[in-house]
């Protein structure tokens, strides 16, 4: 049973939702990530999700391309990314999922990355451009060194599709929660809900439902019909805004003043 599983059970078992946060590793710096990749596991976060900066992000908004730039700017690459959950690793088992475009991981060398991936302790991959066809290639690989691959769908997706992407997905299905980019929204799509119900026919997975996430009342919302909320422009925001050397309590009050257990004690650090 793989990682993501073993939560997800857990979560299960204890009729609880999942949190699943989004940050670009080595934004604004990989010494940072680090901290910030620790503080979301000492905060409770189920998975984590580590995007890989790139060059042409389409699926992103103006917010997660400028964090790509800015890693990309500090020379992160794979390697590093690698490193950073290696470190992480002495101190969390909170699972992380390499959220990426086909273009790094080709380059590096698909069949390669998954036996480094596996050796580093990262629990699966969320490839965003991989059409229908590969990721059956793709999953198969992940599969034998005991790897997820984590699958989007969207409001979109027609059935027959729908249906061959939950056959190569393993550890949760990604819904997305709208058509467009990522980036913060004042509400959430009611196709998401639409969305999640229908992927439900098709699959037994945990389903997480993200794109445009950012208050509390959301992600209340989304816990009513999913099995987790995921957040990633907001938080990708605060980074952004906050002082240099302040991203981490930057990225704490915002998590506080997101999830539930902590209404009664915001303020805190």
């Amino acid at each position: 049973m793989s990682e993501i599983k073993k939560r997800f059970e857990a979560l299960k078992e204890r009729g609880g939702k999942g949190f699943i946060p989004f940050v670009t590793a080595g934004d604004p710096d990989l010494e940072t990530s680090r901290r910030i990749v620790l503080k979301l596991a000492e905060l409770g976060a189920d998975v984590i999700e580590l995007g890989v900066p790139f060059s042409d992000p389409m699926a992103d908004g103006p917010t997660i391309q400028r964090s790509s730039e800015r890693a990309l700017r500090g020379g992160i690459g794979i390697k590093n990314i690698l490193d950073l959950v290696r470190e992480v690793r002495l101190e969390t088992r909170t699972p992380i999922v390499l959220f990426s475009y086909l273009n790094p991981l080709i380059r590096y060398g698909f069949e390669r990355l998954v036996s480094d991936a596996a050796e580093a302790q990262i629990d699966g991959f969320l490839i965003t451009d991989a059409a229908d066809f590969e990721a059956i290639d793709y999953s198969r690989i992940l599969r034998g060194s005991g790897l997820d691959l984590i699958s989007l769908i969207a409001p979109t997706t027609a059935e027959e599709r729908l249906e061959r992407i939950a056959a190569t997905s393993s550890g949760f299905v990604y819904a997305v929660s709208r058509a467009g980019v990522t980036g913060a929204q004042s509400t959430v799509s009611s196709e998401a809900e639409k969305l999640v119900t229908r992927a439900r026919n098709f699959t037994d997975l945990p389903i997480a439902v993200g794109f445009g996430l950012s208050t509390r009342e959301q992600i209340e919302t989304v816990w009513r019909y999913a099995d987790a909320a995921v957040v990633g422009s907001a938080i990708v925001a605060e980074i952004e805004k906050a002082a240099a050397g302040s991203e981490v309590k930057a990225v704490d009050s915002l998590v506080r003043s997101l999830l539930p257990k902590f209404a009664n004690s915001e303020g805190r650090s």
